[in-house]
């Protein structure tokens, strides 16, 4: 009977319209989602491998998505031969990329993104492109090189979302900070402009005794060359195991959208990016940690059966397009990554 009743329960569709149950478990008893959102997986659009100056030779992921004119420009961490850089890819659809090359060089010696200057959001104001990245004075050994704590989030800025991009050595936007869910990182995320100030979806990572935990924090400013006002509490407790950050606001139901990678764990693989995941809200300073569902994991993922990495999205007519990174088969390796994919119906309807 008690079989029953959890056969019964995962197959039950509720009332969230494309949202249904879904069943999932983790051996340290982190939290699960148990809703689904729908989306159709369209498969790798772009490899790594054959970026200019070998900038993606080992692997490119941390999609981030923008459009201007109608072309999209995605950043991307080229896994390269010096460390993993910025690097800039441009395309008319989405599918098809023309790998520009690196767009951030490695800081001298001593600076803080002298071993890594990747994952850049950007934002325009008054003309002027604004980026901030994730630098770090520290990696594993070559030739992975993947960064490591702590994540440290810097700036430059540009004319163009081209390029070039200068960076800002003498701006300083927030910093990670003792006894507080931000201790090890403090890394870029997602920014917008709400009711005159910008807000960015920032991650925030401590570690103690029983391992690295991970969330989003809310920093704002009304100054882009100036320092961020971190909120004291993240915006989910930090045992949700989530980061990164792309956000989407949904006219038709005035509805605010996370998506962010979660990170899970198993005796086989350890922890690893497992699944995208959305949260929701109707109020963008508040989000509730039981408002979320699994967008995209091995189950619905075409060719990612492993490791799946950052999403990042943006409106395509009556859909969403998300990008994200990910491992060909059940690899959870940091490594040898590409960009895929999918698409999810609009309006996202909850009920």
């Amino acid at each position: 009977m008690k079989q029953r009743k959890i056969t019964l329960a995962i197959l039950v569709i509720c009332c969230f319209g494309s949202l249904k149950l879904y069943a999932q478990h983790y051996i340290d008893g982190r939290p699960s989602a148990s809703l689904r959102l729908q989306c159709t997986d369209e498969g790798v659009v772009l490899r790594h491998g054959n970026g200019a100056d070998s900038c993606d030779t080992f692997g490119a992921r941390e999609a981030i998505v923008n459009e201007v004119d109608n072309k999209y420009y995605l950043f991307y961490d080229g896994a390269g031969k010096d460390g993993w850089r910025a690097c800039l890819a441009e395309s008319d659809d989405l599918k098809n990329w023309n790998k520009k090359g690196a767009i951030l060089a490695l800081g001298d010696p001593g600076k803080s993104d002298s071993k890594s200057a990747s994952a850049p959001w950007v934002i325009k104001s008054d003309g002027v492109w604004h980026m901030f990245y994730l630098g770090t004075p520290h990696t594993t050994p070559a030739p992975d090189r993947i960064p490591a704590f702590p994540y440290l989030t810097m700036k430059a800025q540009a004319k163009s979302i081209k390029g070039p991009w200068v960076k800002q050595y003498d701006v300083t936007p927030f910093v990670e900070k003792a006894n507080s869910f931000y201790t090890v990182t403090s890394s870029p995320g997602f920014i917008v402009k709400v009711n005159g100030e910008f807000l960015q979806f920032f991650s925030g990572a401590s570690e103690d005794a029983n391992g690295t935990k991970r969330t989003l924090g809310l920093a704002r400013t009304k100054n882009l060359n100036g320092s961020w006002n971190i909120d004291p509490k993240p915006l989910y407790p930090p045992t949700e195991q989530v980061e990164n950050s792309s956000v989407f606001f949904d006219q038709a139901t005035k509805t605010w959208y996370l998506f962010t990678n979660h990170i899970g764990i198993t005796k086989e693989n350890g922890e690893y990016t497992d699944a995208i995941w959305v949260y929701w809200t109707k109020d963008i300073y508040h989000w509730n940690k039981k408002s979320k569902a699994i967008v995209l994991d091995r189950s619905n993922c075409t060719w990612a059966k492993g490791a799946i990495g950052m999403p990042t999205v943006i409106k395509v007519g009556n859909r969403l397009a998300m990008l994200y990174d990910g491992v060909e088969g059940p690899s959870t390796s940091h490594m040898g990554r590409d960009i895929g994919l999918a698409w999810i119906q609009l309006p996202l309807k909850i009920q």
